[in-house]
C-alpha cells in the first residue's frame, strides 16, 4: 500500500459559493467558518457563498476565505477517520498544511493569512508590478527569457508548477518583455496573468519582514505529519524552519514540481486536493506522467466529490 498526501490549492482558486454545500451538511464545516469570522471580523459565510467577487477577489479577503474553506472540508474528512502520510500547499496553501500538521491553529493562521494577504498588496503600488503564465517552456529556456528581460527591470521565476508551465513576476515592462521572447521562443502560451500584484519575487520582500513580525508571536509546534516546504521542496524538520521558511516563501520561487517530485519519491501514490478547484490535480498528474509514476488523483472541493474519495476507502 502506498501513502496518501493532503494537498492544498492556494490563491486564484477562490469563487463565489465555495465550501456552502459543506456547511449546510456539516456542522464541523459550519463551526469553521463561525470560528473564522469571529477571528478576522468577516461574515464568511458572505464572503464565500455570496460574494461579491470583488470583494472575494480582495488579496486580505481571498487569502483567509481559501484557507477557512479548505480547513472546513480538511475536518469534514478528518471527521470521516481519513488521514495523510505527508502534506503541502502551493503558496497560500502551505498554510494550510502548517494547520493540518498542528504547526499552528487555525484560529491563529486565518488572522496571519489575512495580514499577509494585505501586506503583499500593499507592498507593490498598484500599476507596477505583475504576473505571467508560460506555457510549453522548460526551466533554462524561461531563466533565459528572464535573464534578457531584466534590461526592462526585475523579472523573476514566481511559481514551477508543472513541467512545462511556469509563472514568472516582476516589473511590468520586464514581465512583457519576457512574455514576448518566451513566444518568440516557441512558447504554446505566455499571458499576463489578471493579478493584483507580483506575488513572490523580489518586489514583495518588504512584506515578508512585516509578515516576520507576527509570525515571531505566535505558537509554533514541531510538525505532527511531514509538510513540505515550498521554498525549498524539502520535508521541514522542526518549527525553528517555521518562521524563515514562511517568510522567504512570500519573495521567492514556489518550487511545486519540485515539491510533488519529492512526495512521488517518498512513495505517495494517493494524492487528495482539499479545497476550491483542481489546479494541483493537473499539476500533479502532468508531474506524474513525466516521472513515470502511476498515482491516484482525488479532488474534494463539494460534497459529491467527497463522497467519491469516501467510497474509495484510502487508510493510513
Amino acid at each position: 500500500m502506498g501513502k496518501i498526501a493532503f494537498v492544498f490549492p492556494g490563491q486564484g482558486a477562490q469563487y463565489v459559493g465555495m465550501g456552502k454545500d459543506f456547511v449546510e451538511n456539516f456542522p464541523v464545516a459550519k463551526s469553521i467558518f463561525e470560528e473564522a469570522s469571529d477571528e478576522v471580523n468577516i461574515d464568511m459565510k458572505k464572503l464565500c457563498f455570496e460574494g461579491p467577487d470583488d470583494e472575494l477577489m480582495k488579496t486580505e479577503n481571498t487569502q483567509p476565505a481559501i484557507l477557512t474553506t479548505s480547513i472546513a472540508m480538511l475536518k469534514v474528512l478528518e471527521n470521516e477517520g481519513l488521514n495523510c502520510h505527508m502534506t503541502a500547499g502551493l503558496s497560500l496553501g502551505e498554510y494550510t498544511s502548517l494547520v493540518k500538521s498542528n504547526v499552528f491553529s487555525f484560529k491563529d493562521a486565518v488572522k496571519l493569512v489575512k495580514k499577509r494577504g494585505k501586506y503583499m498588496q500593499e507592498e507593490v503600488p498598484m500599476g507596477i508590478g505583475t504576473m505571467a503564465a508560460i506555457l510549453g517552456l522548460n526551466r533554462d529556456q524561461i531563466q533565459l527569457c528572464i535573464e534578457k528581460a531584466r534590461q526592462y527591470g526585475i523579472v523573476e521565476a514566481a511559481n514551477y508548477n508543472s513541467p512545462g508551465q511556469i509563472v514568472i513576476s516582476g516589473e511590468i515592462k520586464a514581465v512583457e518583455a519576457a512574455v514576448k521572447m518566451a513566444a518568440e521562443l516557441g512558447a504554446k502560451k505566455a499571458v499576463i496573468l489578471p493579478v493584483s500584484a507580483p506575488f513572490h519575487c523580489s518586489l514583495l520582500k518588504g512584506a515578508g519582514e512585516k509578515l516576520q513580525q507576527d509570525l515571531e508571536l505566535l505558537k509554533i509546534n514541531d510538525p505532527e505529519v511531514p509538510v513540505i516546504t515550498n521554498v525549498e521542496a524539502s520535508i521541514l524538520s522542526s518549527k525553528l524552519k517555521v518562521i524563515p521558511s514562511l517568510v522567504q516563501q512570500v519573495s521567492k520561487s514556489v518550487l511545486w514540481e519540485d515539491s510533488v517530485s519529492l512526495m512521488l519519491d517518498e512513495g505517495v501514490d494517493n494524492f487528495i486536493e482539499i479545497g476550491p478547484g483542481k489546479a494541483l490535480s493537473s499539476f500533479i498528474k502532468r508531474i506524474a506522467k513525466t516521472k513515470e509514476k502511476k498515482v491516484n488523483i482525488y479532488n474534494v472541493e463539494d460534497v459529491n466529490s467527497f463522497k467519491q474519495v469516501l467510497q474509495v476507502k484510502l487508510e493510513v
